[in-house]
C-alpha cells in the first residue's frame, strides 16, 4: 500500500509535463499577453533618426492614434511589410511612427556612423516605400527593452491619450490588418474624433 504514492507521483508529473507541452504546441507566440498593454508609453527622450537635433518624448505621440513600428534595415520581414505599411499610410491615412534601432551600431565604440545608418535607412525606404511620419532613433535600445520588444518587426497601437492598446509581434499584412489591427485602429480613431467633438 505504501508503494502506490511513489508510483503516482511520477505519473502526475509526467501528465503535467504533457499538458504543458501540448498547450505550447498549439499556442500562437504572437498572441502572448504584453506587459505594457493598457499602460502609457514608457518615458523616453530620443532623437529623430534623420534630424538628431529634434527630440521626441511620449507626449509627442499624444493627440493622434499611432502605430509605433519597431524596425531596422537588418530585418528582412520589415522590408517585406514596408510596401503594405506604405499603402496603409497613403490609402487609409494610418499614422505610423518608426522606432528604429540598429544591431550593428555600438554608441560607445562607434562601429557604425550615424551618417551610414541614415544612408542605409534612406536606401531601404526608397526601395520599399516610406510609411513613417517620422523615425525615433532608439540609440541604446532602452525604449525597445522597456516595451518588451524581442525582435522586429513589432507594433504597438497607441490611442490618442498615449495608452498602448495592442502589442503585435510580427509583420502587418492584409490579413493581419483586416482581422486584428485595422478594426481596433479605426475604433480608436472614431473614439478620438468623438471625444474631440464632445470637448469643443
Amino acid at each position: 500500500m505504501k508503494k502506490a504514492p511513489l508510483v503516482i507521483i511520477p505519473l502526475v508529473l509526467f501528465s503535467l509535463l504533457v499538458v504543458f507541452l501540448f498547450k505550447g504546441l498549439f499556442s500562437d507566440p504572437r498572441a502572448l499577453d504584453s506587459q505594457v498593454k493598457g499602460k502609457p508609453l514608457p518615458a523616453f527622450s530620443l532623437p529623430d533618426l534623420m534630424q538628431p537635433e529634434i527630440t521626441y518624448e511620449p507626449a509627442d505621440l499624444k493627440g493622434e492614434v499611432t502605430i509605433l513600428n519597431v524596425w531596422g534595415v537588418w530585418c528582412v520581414t520589415c522590408a517585406v511589410e514596408m510596401p503594405y505599411l506604405t499603402h496603409l499610410k497613403q490609402e487609409e491615412n494610418v499614422h505610423i511612427v518608426g522606432l528604429y534601432f540598429d544591431q550593428d551600431l555600438d554608441p560607445d565604440f562607434g562601429t557604425k556612423t550615424l551618417t551610414r545608418v541614415q544612408q542605409e535607412v534612406t536606401d531601404m525606404l526608397s526601395r520599399y516605400g516610406n510609411p513613417y511620419a517620422f523615425n525615433i532613433f532608439d540609440v541604446y535600445r532602452d525604449t525597445s527593452l522597456d516595451l518588451g520588444v524581442t525582435g522586429a518587426p513589432e507594433h504597438f497601437v497607441i490611442d490618442a491619450n498615449g495608452i498602448i492598446r495592442m502589442h503585435h509581434i510580427g509583420d502587418i499584412n492584409e490579413r493581419v490588418w483586416s482581422s486584428k489591427i485595422g478594426p481596433l485602429y479605426r475604433a480608436l480613431v472614431a473614439e478620438a474624433k468623438q471625444n474631440k467633438e464632445g470637448g469643443e
